[in-house]
């Protein structure tokens, strides 16, 4: 005789999505969010008012939330995100389970953003900048002083947009994601043009390309820039997009999330990498061989710019797949034969690989552009990736990006100082 199934258990008790918002320390917004990513389950007020939830259901998730969000974790106590964006594994790298190498090869910037953020394909997308606020930010970035780097220039036109946007602190998803569509345009039609052919439409590739260089474009450079662009929307947690997780976990709106992201990039051991890769080429160039470069990096002992990342044992496959475009470039055989020469004679002192900073690096100095122009590449890229990163921020509890300080310092009471 089979056991008898227990029965279903009606008694559990059901909370609005105003109690529900409020157990869960979020916005009502937010909870409908959890719903679209199966981390909750709604049904129907028989009085038509709105949704319920199962409460024991939604204090599951809140003692989820609260568990993960205390930064505990099995590798060491090491900061733990969820996310549903980026994946790293086995040398490749996938953005919502797809290989982003090859989304990127087949899409444009624009398509690989709105699938980061929305999980759905929109073929032929294209981003428009309101006339307003790319007014104010040419306004304040025309104010700086000539010597100002791009990615000052970024973060100034970002404050301004945001000071043009009244709507700036409205943090559902829809309204974040208009603000996205707009702030990346934005950003680069605030750059001052290098060419007098500049254009303010089209597609993102094309507009940011005469911001970078003074050369006529042909297909195959905006196709490689395109693509590099679509390759480094997003790489998991890299020190930026922790910070914008920080500021969106603060409940920070998109622009001043955007704006801290900037900030954290200007480091050389992230977005400026490529341009000390650049400098390096060009130094290979002029020399006409790699090993007294690469000798006198060594000597001062500097990192060879351009090689080796901590997440890949082996070559980076955004460098993989952007040297597969370079190929495919004439003008850009001597950088590439000088990158070539630095990683053979490298290999000689410790066997490293290249990483997207040096394969940047040959397409900047290929394309006639600064050494900065890869880090402006990188910036504008990645501010999609940012605001992936915020909109799932904004769904989880707030100011759970807080970890706990261990103090080392004297232990008190201590003589006030004299």
């Amino acid at each position: 005789m089979r056991d008898q199934e227990p029965a279903p258990d009606h008694t559990s008790r059901r909370l609005s999505t105003r109690e529900t918002a409020e157990l869960l320390g979020v916005k009502p917004e937010t909870v409908y969010a959890y719903v679209s990513r199966g981390q909750l389950s709604s049904r129907r007020d028989p009085g038509g008012r709105g949704s319920t939830f199962d409460a024991n259901e939604v204090e599951t998730l809140a003692r989820r939330n609260k568990r993960e969000g205390s930064g505990s974790s099995s590798s060491g106590g090491e900061l733990s995100v969820r996310t549903r964006l980026t994946l790293i594994d086995n040398g490749r790298y996938y953005f919502r389970g797809v290989d982003a190498a090859e989304l990127a090869a087949r899409h444009s910037y624009e398509e690989v953003a709105e699938w980061l953020w929305t999980g759905t394909l929109r073929p032929g997308v294209t981003f428009t900048a309101p006339k307003a606020s790319v007014a104010a930010a040419r306004r304040c970035v025309n104010a700086l002083p000539e010597h100002s780097d791009p990615v000052d220039r970024l973060r100034v036109a970002a404050i301004a947009a945001a000071a043009a946007d009244p709507l700036r602190f409205d943090l559902s998803e829809d309204t974040v994601l208009g603000t996205a569509r707009t702030l990346i345009p934005t950003l680069v039609a605030a750059l001052p043009p290098r060419s007098p052919n500049h254009r303010d439409e089209g597609p993102l590739a094309h507009r940011l390309w005469a911001r970078l260089t003074v050369r006529i474009a042909d297909e195959a450079s905006l196709r490689a820039l395109d693509t590099a662009l679509g390759l480094l929307v997003d790489h998991d947690l890299a020190a930026s997009t922790l910070a914008v997780r920080v500021a969106a976990s603060a409940r920070a709106h998109p622009y001043a999330a955007v704006s801290a992201g900037l900030g954290v990039l200007e480091g050389p051991l992230h977005g400026a990498a490529s341009g000390l890769a650049h400098r390096m080429l060009l130094d290979v160039l002029d020399e006409g061989n790699a090993a007294p470069v690469v000798a006198d990096e060594l000597r001062a002992g500097r990192r060879v710019p351009g090689l080796g990342h901590r997440l890949y044992p082996g070559v980076d496959p955004r460098a993989r797949a952007l040297f597969a475009l370079l190929e495919e470039m004439p003008h850009a055989a001597p950088a590439l034969a000088a990158a070539r020469d630095i990683v053979t004679t490298t290999a000689r002192h410790t066997p490293l690989h290249a990483n997207v900073d040096l394969a940047l690096a040959v397409f900047t100095v290929a394309c006639g552009m600064g050494a900065s122009a890869g880090e402006t590449i990188f910036a504008v890229a990645r501010t999609a990736g940012w605001i992936a990163h915020a909109l799932e921020e904004y769904g989880e509890r707030p100011l759970r990006m807080r970890p706990s300080g261990t103090y080392v310092g004297e232990r008190p009471p201590q003589p006030l100082p004299g």
